[in-house]
């Protein structure tokens, strides 16, 4: 069966064909519009974005600048303060001073620095032809200066403060930057020349002649007044001699120049503190400076004779004869026998000066020791070692013949007692040796020929407490073996004075030989205390190699010495490194020296009108605490 459909009148309906694609395009035309506001939206987010970024950009670039805007303002007003602070001590040096200087009175007081109240509030940085630059200001927090400590030089002292800083910076906005710096200020004070008398234990270094091109100084720790009647010699660092320069006081010369030698053994010479670059920078730490073109060193005829010491305990008399019966040599007599006195003619023996009566001894009881000391003839070996808490041994060899003596000062009821021993006779003398120019209990040691010296072992002490003694020898001083303080006077390596130490001092001269180490220890280093002098005043030696020097039989790695260095002349030597520590009592006490130390009239400062030169500062700590 079929069906039919009903006919329709088309006419009455739109055209369907209008709404028909065509070729597929017309459905995309709504999305355009859909697009575009996409296009809009993310334009409008990026917009959105980079306006709060370059926002952010253009905050954290003005904190930025601010805060280092505060920070310069900080470290250029601790700049500043420190610079002024310098100026302030200068302006407050005494305006007389005298040598060596009294640390009580040479210094200006910390009191002077008034940093801290003057700049307590902000202090604006734009003055002058700052005034257009960024707003910056500061104010100081804490300004802390330590009481000085007086240096002597030769022909100046140096007073050193050590300071503390703390300084507050801030610029146009509210950020603070805070810096603070720790070191030293120095200030050195110069004067008219004036002579003075003084023992040459003043030095921590003294070298009269020293001429160009002997030859680089061993390198080393070095403390103390240093001073060359010439020129001093450093050199670059090359092994064995790697150990740096360190020069902790002043150190003086006559030239205007120092001869410094290349890493080739070239020699250069320049009025600067260093020289060259690489492995050819010679450049020694002066910490109080290197002073050119000073006063020599005028080395007038000693004041003492070391033979007369031991004679009458004064070895100043003028127109002592070391032959006259009565106060010469001939009234000495033979420690092991007193009934031999010494002669001309002889060649080995210790002798002393011996009272058997009431005109001899005086408040001491008979028999006694008389005079300062002993004379040994021809050459000794000579041990020195402490005994109990008071006693001084020496012990003085002489081929087979030991001689033994003790001196305590403490014993006897206070009186002291001179024991004397060679193993087969022995007697008490009651009584120590004398230094009758400063009235204290000292002994004189003097050896007529080689002098062979040592302690009772490597690292042991040698020299009691409160022992004053001066071993002199006619020809060379040999040191084989360590010679300590039982107590040292100064801590090592900071060499400062050890509160409450005694008078233990020991001194070694010669003013014909030489000062020799000869190491016999297994480490190869030596020490050997006290002040050592190689030097006769008035009477120059040639300088030929073979005496007023230092020289070194056979290897030495170190050798250290607390106490000081003085010689005619300078020599090379089988030595690695050399240290210094500087006995500071020869300063810090006026007249304090080895008995009978050689002495000389030295052209110095004061008391005279003083004339402080413009401070100098080593910055040890700079801490910016913002940052912490």
């Amino acid at each position: 069966m079929h069906t039919y459909s009903k006919g329709i009148n088309m006419t009455c309906f739109p055209s369907v064909n209008s709404r028909m694609p065509r070729n597929g395009k017309g459905a995309e035309q709504g999305v355009a519009l859909v697009i575009t506001l996409l296009t809009l939206s993310l334009i409008t987010a990026l917009s959105i974005g980079m306006v709060i970024a370059f926002s952010s950009q253009t905050l954290i670039g003005g904190y930025y600048r601010n805060y280092r805007g505060a920070f310069y303002a900080a470290d250029s007003g601790l700049n500043i303060a420190r610079q002024k602070a310098g100026a302030q001590l200068q302006a407050a040096m005494p305006t007389v001073f005298s040598m060596p200087p009294a640390n009580a009175t040479a210094c200006a007081a910390p009191a002077t620095v008034t940093v801290g109240t003057d700049y307590a509030t902000r202090t604006s940085l734009n003055t002058g032809t700052a005034s257009q630059s960024w707003s910056e200001k500061f104010n100081i927090s804490n300004a802390t200066i330590q009481p000085a400590t007086a240096l002597p030089g030769v022909n100046t002292y140096t007073c050193t403060y050590s300071y503390d800083i703390t300084a507050i910076g801030s610029a146009q906005g509210t950020e603070q930057q805070t810096v603070e710096e720790t070191g030293k200020i120095s200030v050195v004070v110069n004067g008219a020349a004036a002579p003075q008398s003084l023992s040459f234990a003043y030095f921590g270094a003294f070298v009269d002649q020293y001429p160009p091109g002997t030859g680089p100084l061993v390198p080393g720790t070095m403390t103390g007044p240093m001073f060359t009647n010439q020129a001093w010699e450093f050199m670059a660092s090359i092994p064995p001699w790697t150990a740096p320069y360190i020069f902790t006081d002043p150190v003086g010369q006559v030239n205007s120049q120092v001869d410094y030698w290349d890493s080739h053994w070239g020699q250069h010479w320049s009025s600067a503190s260093s020289w060259g670059s690489g492995a050819n920078l010679v450049a020694p730490t002066f910490d109080q400076g290197l002073q050119l073109n000073q006063t020599a060193v005028t080395l007038l005829p000693s004041s003492f004779n070391q033979e007369e010491a031991v004679v009458n305990g004064l070895g100043n008399v003028s127109g002592w004869s070391a032959s006259d019966a009565t106060t010469g040599l001939p009234s000495l007599t033979n420690v092991s026998n007193s009934a031999v006195n010494w002669s001309s003619s002889t060649t080995s023996g210790v002798f002393a000066k011996q009272g058997s009566s009431a005109v001899a001894c005086g408040t001491k009881p008979t028999p006694c020791i008389a005079g300062g000391g002993f004379v040994v003839e021809g050459t000794a070996n000579v041990e020195l070692l402490p005994s109990g808490a008071t006693a001084q041994v020496y012990k003085i060899t002489q081929g087979s013949t030991v001689t033994t003596i003790t001196v305590d000062p403490a014993a006897n009821g206070g009186v002291g007692t001179t024991v004397i021993s060679n193993g087969v006779t022995s007697q008490t003398l009651n009584g120590v040796p004398y230094d009758a120019v400063t009235s204290q209990a000292s002994t004189m040691l003097y050896v007529d020929g080689t002098m062979y010296f040592h302690g009772p072992g490597e690292g042991q002490g040698a020299v009691q407490d409160n022992a004053m003694i001066t071993l002199t020898s006619k020809g060379d001083a040999i040191a084989t073996g360590d010679v300590l303080y039982k107590t040292e006077p100064v801590t090592v390596p900071l060499d400062t004075l050890v509160p409450g130490v005694g008078n233990q001092v020991l001194g070694i001269f010669t003013g014909s030989g030489s000062f020799i180490t000869q190491n016999t220890q297994a480490d190869q280093n030596i020490q050997v205390d006290g002040s050592i002098a190689t030097i006769l005043p008035g009477h120059p030696p040639s300088c030929d190699g073979h005496n007023g020097g230092q020289l070194s039989y056979g290897h030495v790695n170190t050798i250290n010495n607390v106490g000081g260095m003085v010689q005619s002349c300078i020599y090379a030597a089988d030595v690695n490194a050399e240290n210094t520590w500087f006995d500071r009592r020869f300063t810090a006490r006026p007249g304090f020296a080895p008995p009978w130390f050689p002495q000389t009239a030295l052209t110095i400062g004061g008391p005279s009108n003083s004339n402080p030169q413009p401070a100098s500062y080593q910055r040890i700590q700079w801490l910016s605490k913002s940052s912490q």
